[in-house]
């Protein structure tokens, strides 16, 4: 399968974002087949300063950067302003992430490239929104985290706010822009136009809190903090076995009783204690005792296949490495070994999602600093040349 196999293959995406929200939009966009070309400034994108390193080389900013060409432009200066604007004169999309009313400022804004191109899809990914009361407030993962009522809902109940141990509201934002701009994309079918897509990470954050803004809708009550189990069903959270611990997830009575079964303790499913969701949360306790009195004398291995067998969810709880090398995840493709053009290879994730007809996965390593920038700048050379009218309107805007 080639590149132009891909779903979004013929779609030109300039990324002007850097660090992880907006880089990571550019990134899902690349898997999907997009040629996305990074324009960094002559320092990069400082992504690529911050660890882990291999060979020199950020992790963070490999796995980001992904599916992308790099270009090094001084967006300072008239040349380098009127060269990105060339760029994003023939492109299909324009990701940035500036602070709100940078991009304006510099001359690359939406309504200065929908001026040379109208049929442009723009995104500009920001923390609180391009307008707002806090629209120009700083922003990062957590302080989103902190302010869109994770941290608060995460811990212990007797606990301090806890921070998630992944940056949830960058990734589930980059996510919701790649979103967006598909949307666009497809709208541009019908209308021929392109369209501004905003997209805070204030916003997507409490999207991505889909329980909790639903609760807080149904109650008008801020969800409290229950620690490592639901908020409304039980037994459903963390529980202790011999070498370690499991989760469990029982939601209604039928699987109650598959469980009391397979811990031989039937008659759990008739004590008026544990008699639906509401009273077994009452008494979450007690039935932690029980349950985890079976457990306490067996590996975690075999609660997994013991409750497995009887049809119960339970899971292992697992760290990122165990997962990664699980059977399932190679079967799955989720980390691709990439040849890397000074020699090596380097471990990159691929996409998740599977489409029927479409076969492997697209990866190719991040690019150098500047990589790229000889032969985009002989591409825009031949087609000013070949075809002066398009940048014509270009010239006019310089």
């Amino acid at each position: 399968m080639t590149h132009s196999d891909l779903p979004l293959a013929g779609i030109r995406v300039i990324d002007f974002s850097r660090v992880l929200a907006g880089p990571y939009c550019t990134a899902l966009l690349g898997d999907l087949g997009a040629e996305v070309i990074k324009i960094e400034p002559p320092g990069g994108d400082d992504y690529r300063a911050v660890g882990p390193f291999v060979d020199g080389k950020s992790g963070l900013f490999s796995a980001m950067n992904r599916n992308k060409q790099s270009i090094v432009i001084d967006l300072k200066t008239a040349a380098g302003l009127e060269l990105a604007r060339s760029l994003c004169a023939r492109a299909d999309v324009v990701v940035e992430n500036f602070r709100p009313g940078v991009a304006d400022k510099l001359g690359i804004g939406y309504e200065a490239l929908r001026a040379l191109n109208p049929a442009v899809v723009y995104a500009s990914v920001s923390g609180f929104g391009q307008t707002g009361p806090e629209s120009h407030r700083p922003a990062y993962d957590i302080i989103l985290q902190a302010m869109c009522g994770l941290m608060d809902a995460t811990g212990a109940p007797d606990g301090t706010p806890t921070m998630l141990g992944e940056a949830v509201s960058d990734a589930v934002s980059g996510l919701f822009a790649s979103w967006g701009v598909l949307a666009a994309l497809l709208a541009r079918e019908k209308t021929g136009r392109g369209t501004h897509v905003d997209v805070s990470m204030f916003d997507a954050t409490l999207s991505l809190s889909a329980t909790l803004v639903a609760r807080y809708a149904a109650t008008g009550l801020a969800p409290r903090r229950v620690g490592n189990r639901h908020p409304s069903s039980a037994p459903f959270g963390v529980y202790r076995a011999a070498d370690g611990f499991y989760v469990v997830a029982v939601l209604n009575n039928k699987l109650f009783q598959a469980l009391a079964n397979a811990i031989g303790r039937p008659e759990m499913a008739q004590d008026p204690r544990f008699a639906d969701d509401e009273t077994r949360c009452r008494f979450e306790g007690d039935l932690r005792a029980g349950l985890e009195a079976w457990s306490a004398g067996l590996s975690v291995a075999e609660v997994n296949r013991l409750l497995s067998e009887a049809g119960i969810p339970v899971a292992p709880i697992r760290n990122v490495k165990e997962a990664l090398e699980s059977d399932h995840a190679a079967h799955r493709g989720l980390l691709t070994e990439v040849p890397e053009l000074e020699g090596g290879t380097v471990r990159l994730p691929s996409q998740p999602v599977k489409f029927s007809g479409y076969g492997a996965n697209r990866v190719t390593p991040a690019p150098s600093l500047g990589q790229h920038t000889e032969a985009i700048l002989a591409e825009l050379a031949n087609v000013a040349t070949a075809h002066p009218q398009v940048f014509s309107k270009e010239k006019q805007h310089a």
